[in-house]
C-alpha cells in the first residue's frame, strides 16, 4: 500500500489546478479518497475528527452486503438446476450463478458511477460516495432474469430523479435503490413478477443441459400465497413443502439477495457491531410487523391474512428491508424517538399491503418509500414536542 500511496502522490499535481488532467480532479480525488482516508484537517469550527468518513461507513455496509450476494449467485445457480432437473456440484452451481449475477452488478455500477463522475466534474465537485451501497443493493432487490438495459435505465433514473436533482448524496428524500425497484416494478410489471422470473432456466452460459421439467414453479413462497385462494403450504420449485428452516436459509426462489435469512442476520450483526446501522429502527421494523400479522391472525379469514408473523419476517423481502434499506441513515429518521416511529410504522404498512392488496405481495418497498417521505415531518414533530417539554419545565 505504500507503494500506491507513493505512486498518488507523484502523479496527483497532474490532476490538480493547472495540470494537464486538471479537468478530471474530481475523478482522481475519488478513487484516491476511496483507497486512502483523507488525511485533510479542518482550521476553523467545531469538528469531530474521525478517520471512519462516509466513504469508509459505504465500505462497511457493502462488506455486510456480501454474504447476501455471495449466497444469492449461489442460490441463482442452485434454483436453475433444480429446474430442468439436474444435480451440480458447488462450484458449477457458483459458477452458473456468478455470470448471472455479475452482469448486473456490472451495469449497476457502471451506470451509476458514471452518471455521478460526469455530474461530480460538471459542478466541480468531489465524487459522492453514496452509490457504493445503491450500486449493489440494486442487483440484490430485482429478479435474476431482469434484462440489462432495464436494469441500465432504471439505475439512471434512481440516480438523476431520486438524488441529484436533490443535491446528491444525503440530500435524496427517498432510498436510490428502492427508487430504481419501484421504477422496474410499475414500468415493466411483467418483468418483475409471474411465475418463473425468479429463475433463470435458459443454457445462456452452455453450462448444464435438460429440458425444464413439469412440475417447475418459479413463483416465490410469496407470491404463491398471494394468488391462493385457500390455505395452502407454500412449496419449492419442484412442488417440494417449504420449512420454516428452508426459508431462513434461503434456497427458495426469489430476490438475488433477499432469500437468506441466514445471511441477512450476519450483515445485521455486522452493521450494529460496527454501529453503521441504528438497532431503533431495525428492531422497531420486525416490531410493527410482528404486531400487525398478529392483528391480522386475530380478525382474518383469507390466506394472506392467516399468515403467522414468524412467516412475514422469512418471506420475500422484509428482512432485507428492515435491515439494509429502512436503516439507510439519509432517508431515516434522526431522532431517536424518530427511529422508533419510523421503522414501526414501515413494518404496519409493508404486512397491510402484503395482506390487502394481492397485487403488490412484496409490501416492503412500497412501505419504506412511503415512510420516507414522512422522515422530515416526524422528526420535525419529535423535536418540537421535545421543545414543548423543555419550555413547560423551564415555566414549572
Amino acid at each position: 500500500m505504500q507503494f500506491l500511496r507513493k505512486y498518488l502522490d507523484k502523479i496527483k499535481p497532474n490532476f490538480e489546478k493547472g495540470g494537464k488532467f486538471a479537468m478530471l480532479q474530481s475523478v482522481f480525488d475519488g478513487f484516491e479518497t476511496f483507497l486512502f482516508v483523507p488525511n485533510k484537517t479542518s482550521r476553523t469550527g467545531v469538528h469531530i475528527h474521525d478517520a471512519i468518513d462516509s466513504k469508509r461507513t459505504m465500505s462497511i455496509v457493502v462488506i455486510a452486503l456480501l454474504p447476501c450476494l455471495l449466497f444469492g449467485m449461489y442460490n441463482a445457480g442452485y434454483q436453475h438446476y433444480r429446474a430442468i432437473g439436474l444435480t451440480a456440484d458447488f462450484p458449477s452451481t457458483f459458477i452458473y450463478g456468478l455470470l448471472a449475477v455479475l452482469p448486473v452488478v456490472a451495469v449497476s455500477y457502471i451506470v451509476g458511477l458514471g452518471i455521478e463522475f460526469v455530474v461530480a466534474q460538471w459542478k466541480g465537485h468531489e465524487i459522492q460516495e453514496g452509490f457504493l451501497v445503491s450500486g449493489i443493493l440494486i442487483p440484490l432487490i430485482v429478479p435474476i432474469d431482469t434484462p440489462l438495459w432495464m436494469i441500465a435505465l432504471a439505475t439512471a433514473f434512481a440516480v438523476i430523479f431520486a438524488k441529484e436533482v436533490f443535491g446528491g448524496t444525503g440530500f435524496n428524500i427517498w432510498n436510490v435503490a428502492l427508487v430504481a425497484r419501484a421504477f422496474l416494478f410499475f414500468a415493466y410489471p411483467s418483468k418483475m413478477s409471474g411465475d418463473s422470473v425468479f429463475v433463470r432456466t435458459s443454457e445462456t452460459f452452455g453450462i448444464g443441459g435438460g429440458q425444464v421439467i413439469d412440475a417447475f414453479s418459479g413463483a416465490t413462497p410469496l407470491g404463491q400465497i398471494a394468488t391462493a385462494t385457500s390455505n395452502i403450504q407454500v412449496s419449492g420449485i419442484l412442488g417440494n413443502p417449504l420449512t420454516y428452516w428452508d426459508l431462513f436459509l434461503g434456497l427458495i426462489p426469489g430476490s438475488v439477495g433477499e432469500t437468506s435469512k441466514l445471511c441477512i442476520l450476519l450483515g445485521a450483526l455486522i452493521l450494529l457491531a460496527t454501529g453503521i446501522a441504528n438497532w431503533r429502527t431495525m428492531l422497531s421494523v420486525f416490531a410493527g410487523g410482528i404486531f400487525t400479522a398478529w392483528v391480522f391472525n386475530r380478525i382474518g379469514t383469507t390466506p394472506t391474512m392467516l399468515i403467522s408473523p414468524l412467516e412475514h419476517l422469512l418471506l420475500g423481502g422484509f428482512a432485507f428491508g428492515a435491515v439494509f434499506m429502512a436503516t439507510d441513515p439519509v432517508t431515516s429518521c434522526r431522532t431517536q424517538a424518530g427511529k422508533y416511529i419510523f421503522g414501526f410504522l414501515v413494518g404496519i404498512f409493508a404486512i397491510t399491503v402484503r395482506v390487502l392488496n394481492p397485487g403488490y405481495p412484496e409490501g416492503m418497498m412500497l412501505a419504506i418509500l412511503f415512510m420516507n417521505s414522512f422522515v422530515p415531518l416526524i422528526d420535525y414533530l419529535v423535536v418540537e414536542r421535545n421543545i414543548s417539554k423543555r419550555k413547560k419545565r423551564i415555566k414549572s
